[in-house]
């Protein structure tokens, strides 16, 4: 390790610090939400003057009604979707805006007759233009899936305010429609034509140009979102992987965690040196790095400086999972953001590691049951394997992960044997008079990744559901076991979340509001593994290392937590499988250095 981090004061410190909540963007949009809704109302309600809205808006139809209904209804909910744009200081959301606010301020001159109404689009529009530099951040990363989720709830939005237009003018209906007439008349109003409901007077027409405009609304926006030159999110370049093998076999052994960096779909900053980095993914606004800064510590304060100057340029909420002490140590004072302990590390060391005492009757009995029932293990580094073998290991894997996408992000390398990843260790368990499935006799697969020269980091554990109970186990003793002959002198499990607070709150003397902690993760775990992880770890006696979310506010959290659960993929948000675009191939990085550490959630 190297020595005493460098730290910064003063002007440096508060320029690393995170884009602070700023206040006038905040109130502009907040501003601009009310004025979208002054719109959508001018452009829906027909007795509007008779609301208590009366001081805000006139209700004097003119002789473009019809049109500037549609008008009003279309720029108001373009304006509520553009208000968390300007609260997040986008600047393509603030040239809509300006683009907008007029026209919400005509239609609500030409429908209503509002002097009111315009001078609440104008106040709005002033402070914009006043304060132009505040919104000057850089759009995000887009992905295709955005247009059939803009589709999908535009539409439900358009189906509900359509209705709420039909409805509304109840008193110049001929007949009684029914709620399914109702319903038949908007759908048929989104996409132009008319529906089974018939109003009196010009209302027909106020009617379906609303319609028309929500139809349009909707159809022009998932257009846009399909076809708009594509920004996808970043890619690690290989050589981006180069320079991070490279300082990986300088200072891994650090950071059990440092070889998930490897991660191709992690963008990387690295410091003005080019003496450490910092690897990350930009998912729902969130800039979400893991583990510690890579390399030399005494370059981390410059790589987190840039890891910052990028997150103020797009305006994306910073945050840091999984990180040691060492590491929110020094984010927290380069950057001024806060840090709080989110759960464990189980580290076993190899020389302490035996299967005899009482501690371990329970995974002592299990292994000798399993090797006698006709198991046997191997423990191999992947560059000794062969091409046929790696490929039936990546398809057994493929086939018993049990979920539709991979899951893992800061604690997961997300690929299996990879020309360049040849230090990696695979634990296999087979049984060779079993009956001879689609991967001959393997009935199980642990994957390791390196953790400097002397450790690594577990990966992935997989299984064929059909094999006895205790294939994890199994293989993780016979890793333990085969680590001195591998060189290898620590090995890191699992990541166990909240595990002190799992500890504490089982043992005698555990107060009550420990204890309904406690019973909370309990109830969680039936959908999350959080207690069944770290009991599975305990069994192996490890000592445990705290690892730490980093974050900039507390109201930042759920957000954080939820762009978590998206990347370790619990949360999936993406496109069906069916309509995803293949990804290209790419050529791996045949002359990088040696890897090291990663590991699975």
């Amino acid at each position: 390790m190297s020595g005493e981090v460098p730290s910064r004061t003063g002007r440096t410190r508060r320029m690393l610090r995170g884009p602070s909540p700023d206040a006038v963007p905040a109130l502009i949009a907040r501003a601009c939400t009310l004025v979208g809704v002054l719109d959508i109302a001018a452009g829906v309600f027909p007795r509007f003057r008779h609301s208590r809205m009366h001081a805000l808006a006139e209700v004097l139809p003119g002789s473009f009604g019809p049109f500037a209904a549609a008008l009003s209804l279309s720029a108001g909910v373009l304006l509520l979707l553009l208000a968390h744009g300007l609260r997040r200081r986008k600047r393509r959301a603030w040239r809509a805006a300006v683009v907008l606010l007029p026209l919400g301020a005509v239609a609500q001159f030409a429908y209503r007759h509002s002097l009111i109404g315009v001078v609440i689009s104008a106040a709005l529009l002033a402070p914009l233009l006043r304060h132009r530099d505040e919104f000057a951040a850089l759009p995000d990363p887009r992905s295709r899936w955005r247009a059939l989720a803009n589709f999908v709830l535009m539409g439900a939005g358009s189906l509900v305010l359509g209705l709420l237009i039909v409805s509304v003018h109840e008193n110049r209906m001929i007949g009684d429609p029914s709620l399914a007439d109702r319903i038949t008349h908007v759908l048929y109003g989104l996409v132009g034509f008319e529906g089974p409901v018939d109003y009196a007077g010009p209302t027909s027409w106020t009617v379906a140009f609303s319609l028309g405009a929500l139809g349009w609304l909707t159809a022009v926006t998932t257009v846009y979102l399909a076809f708009r030159p594509e920004h996808p999110a970043a890619r690690l370049t290989e050589d981006d992987e180069v320079r991070l093998r490279a300082l990986l076999d300088r200072h891994g052994s650090r950071d059990s965690l440092g070889h998930f960096a490897l991660r191709r779909d992690k963008a990387v900053v690295f410091s003005p040196s080019g003496k450490a980095a910092v690897t990350y993914r930009v998912i729902s606004g969130v800039m979400l790095a893991s583990g510690d800064p890579i390399g030399d510590v005494e370059a981390w304060p410059g790589a987190i400086e840039r890891f910052m100057d990028e997150a103020r340029a797009h305006s994306w909420t910073p945050a840091v999972m999984g990180c040691s002490e060492t590491g929110g140590e020094v984010w927290t004072r380069e950057t001024g953001l806060d840090a709080l302990e989110l759960g464990d590390e189980a580290v076993v060391d190899v020389a302490d590691f035996s299967l005899a005492g009482r501690a371990m009757r329970n995974v002592r009995q299990m292994v000798k049951r399993i090797e006698r029932a006709g198991y046997e293990t191997r423990v191999r580094r992947i560059r000794d394997l062969g091409e046929g073998e790696l490929d039936r290991i990546r398809r057994a894997a493929e086939d018993w992960r049990g979920t539709d996408t991979e899951r893992g992000f800061s604690m997961a390398l997300g690929r299996i044997g990879d020309p360049s990843d040849g230090d990696c260790l695979i634990a296999t368990a087979h049984k060779a008079d079993a009956q001879p499935g689609p991967y001959g006799d393997l009935k199980a697969v642990l994957h390791f990744v390196p953790w400097g020269t002397d450790g690594v980091s577990l990966d992935l554990m997989r299984r064929d559901r059909a094999a006895d109970p205790g294939m994890n186990e199994l293989l993780i003793v016979a890793a333990l076991q085969a680590a001195p002959r591998l060189g290898v002198e620590r090995v890191s499990l699992n990541f166990a979340m909240f595990r002190s607070a799992l500890a504490r709150g089982e043992k005698i003397g555990a107060g009550p509001v420990l204890r309904a902690w406690r019973g909370l993760l309990v109830f969680l775990s039936r959908w999350f593994q959080i207690e069944s992880l770290y009991k599975f770890n305990a069994k192996f006696r490890p000592r445990w290392e705290p690892r730490f979310v980093v974050y900039a506010s507390s109201r930042d959290l759920p957000r954080i937590g939820l762009a978590a659960m998206q990347a370790e993929g619990f949360v999936n948000l993406a496109l069906p499988r069916l309509l995803r675009r293949r990804p290209r191939a790419r050529r791996p990085c045949a002359h990088a250095p040696a890897e090291r550490a990663v590991r699975a959630a």
